[in-house]
């Protein structure tokens, strides 16, 4: 590392789980930040047991929840309208970091050959209610490809990044589509919360990324075709960060800061949270 890739960003802790505090490390060669000290691999599951880590559940209840599951019901057609614009028909698709199968489900329903990865075996069980059975890792579909692949704030929480993405561009067929979505550190949210933000959301987010290091991740057989916003994320992040900050479960301060990051971002093009859209070659 350079001298330059050691300079800490931030230093914020743990508000869900443990509240155990980490550095953010800026690296410099991968123009990303790095959760420090960073977990291991037996260990992370432990920071994933709470019943308020809405991914793994289908609880509705309180404010935050019912917000989440509202949009995510709401993102679901937009995700699988996204993708079959870009795609152009059916076809067969692999969703890494499935939580509680919604998604998939609704693929299915609208006739796509769906497959799922999933690490946390709650949300595998709920997902096995609803008619998806989802693999508890990216290794069980090695020698597998798809037409379509995708991360929905997935990619964040992956150990061993440089091997997991080469792993993941191994799933993806030759012309498919692989589709990333991560938060975006460069956003006014982001700046704004500082190290209240949620989306550093440590030690689960062992990474985090920016437009540039996106555009660096991938090797040359993945092209990036598109950038897309999350228009939804930065509201929602800026709610669960005044929680962080000042300890308010509602804030209408937060609603002003989602709509001050987007109106921000209508300009820059640093939104909350971003989706990449990546074309492998033929």
């Amino acid at each position: 590392m350079t001298e330059q890739s050691d300079k800490t960003h931030c230093t914020t802790k743990d508000f869900l789980v443990s509240g155990e505090s980490f550095s953010l490390v800026w690296n410099e060669d991968q123009k990303i930040l790095i959760t420090q000290p960073q977990p291991l691999k037996e260990n992370l599951n432990k920071y994933y047991e709470s019943n308020e880590y809405i991914s793994h559940t289908d609880s509705k209840k309180g404010l935050i929840n019912f917000l989440y599951q509202a949009v995510k019901n709401y993102s679901l057609k937009r995700k699988l309208r996204l993708i079959e614009k870009l795609h152009l028909g059916k076809g067969s698709l692999l969703d890494i970091g499935a939580g509680t199968g919604d998604f998939l489900k609704y693929a299915k329903d609208n006739n796509w050959e769906v497959n799922g990865v999933e690490v946390n075996a709650s949300a595998r069980s709920l997902s096995l209610n609803k008619g998806i059975q989802l693999k508890e890792s990216i290794e069980e579909c090695k020698g597998n490809q798809f037409d379509v692949v995708t991360l929905w704030h997935v990619l964040e929480h992956l150990p061993d990044l440089q091997n997991t993405v080469l792993n993941i561009e191994a799933l993806v067929k030759e012309g498919g589509t692989l589709i990333v979505a991560v938060p975006n550190f460069n956003s006014y949210d982001a700046k704004f919360y500082k190290e209240f933000w949620a989306a550093y959301d440590v030690p689960r987010h062992l990474w985090h990324f920016s437009q540039e290091s996106m555009k660096m991740l991938f090797s040359s057989k993945m092209t990036l075709v598109k950038t897309k916003p999350m228009i939804f994320d930065a509201f929602y992040v800026s709610l669960i960060s005044e929680k962080y900050k000042n300890g308010n479960t509602f804030s209408l301060k937060a609603f002003w800061i989602g709509l001050r990051s987007n109106l921000s971002a209508w300009k820059t093009k640093e939104y909350s949270s971003l989706i990449y859209i990546f074309k492998k070659a033929n």
